[in-house]
């Protein structure tokens, strides 16, 4: 993976799930990952084992909704290495109900980290990238940015709205800078623990019976990073065999 090695990639929500995979396998094929979450003690104990294997990490606390955070962790970024190649833009929450169930507080919170997390992630790396004349982000959606479904809709259009940032970010940035989108299908997560609402749940337990690994996903953002700088992997979905959604 020479396109990997040496690479510098900041990720988000990397405590658990795709993030925590992803800085694993990153980190295994010689990138330096610089991972944030809220849960320090789970980026501590992340630390530790990848450095155990060899590899190469940094961590710092991160709330992707606040901007400061964000602006922290990519100055970490640049004092450490110098430079910035790769965000990987995937904190995100998924606390599922019906519309008339008016969890307001919970649509609020989606959109703060799906959508506002996303944009925060792009407002403080584009400038960087922009001045060293080269990057990369990649922003997880979900099969939920292609397709709607009951008691989805906020979640959903959280999704689609990472979809559509991603793209006018694509159309923007121009030849230097790469955006890939990666869509995953049901994965191995926490991120059905967030659901409140019993209904939501119980259908949740049922449609992840056929969840793939978040390894799965971890090696579809390795695939786009190892992509030679010419070649711009704009969307990737990822479902299990089995799924007919």
């Amino acid at each position: 993976m020479s396109n990997v090695k040496g690479k510098v990639v900041v990720i988000t929500g990397a405590s658990s799930g795709i993030g925590e995979a992803t800085a694993r396998l990153l980190a295994e094929h010689g990138a330096h990952v610089v991972i944030g979450a809220r849960r320090v003690d789970r980026l501590e104990a992340l630390a530790s084992s990848i450095r155990s294997e060899g590899g190469s990490v940094e961590y710092h606390a991160l709330d992707v909704t606040q901007l400061e955070e964000m602006q922290t962790i990519v100055e970490l970024v640049l004092s450490r290495y110098g430079r910035l190649d790769v965000i990987v833009n995937n904190a995100g929450v998924m606390p599922l109900s019906p519309l008339e169930a008016r969890k307001v507080d919970e649509w609020n919170r989606m959109i703060d980290v799906n959508i506002r997390g996303v944009l925060h992630g792009i407002a403080v790396g584009l400038p960087v990238m922009k001045e060293q004349g080269s990057g990369q982000f990649i922003n997880i959606a979900s099969i939920g940015a292609y397709a709607v479904t009951p008691t989805a809709s906020v979640y959903c259009a959280t999704k689609y709205a990472v979809r559509a940032i991603s793209e006018g970010l694509r159309q923007e940035v121009g030849a230097d800078i790469r955006v890939t989108l990666v869509s995953p299908g049901v994965t191995e997560s926490e991120l059905a623990e967030s659901i409140s609402d019993d209904e939501a749940r119980e259908l949740m337990k049922d449609y992840r019976r056929i969840s793939i690994p978040a390894t799965a996903i971890a090696q579809s953002i390795l695939y786009a990073i190892n992509q030679p700088a010419e070649v711009d992997v704009n969307e990737i979905v990822v479902r299990p065999t089995a799924s007919m959604a």
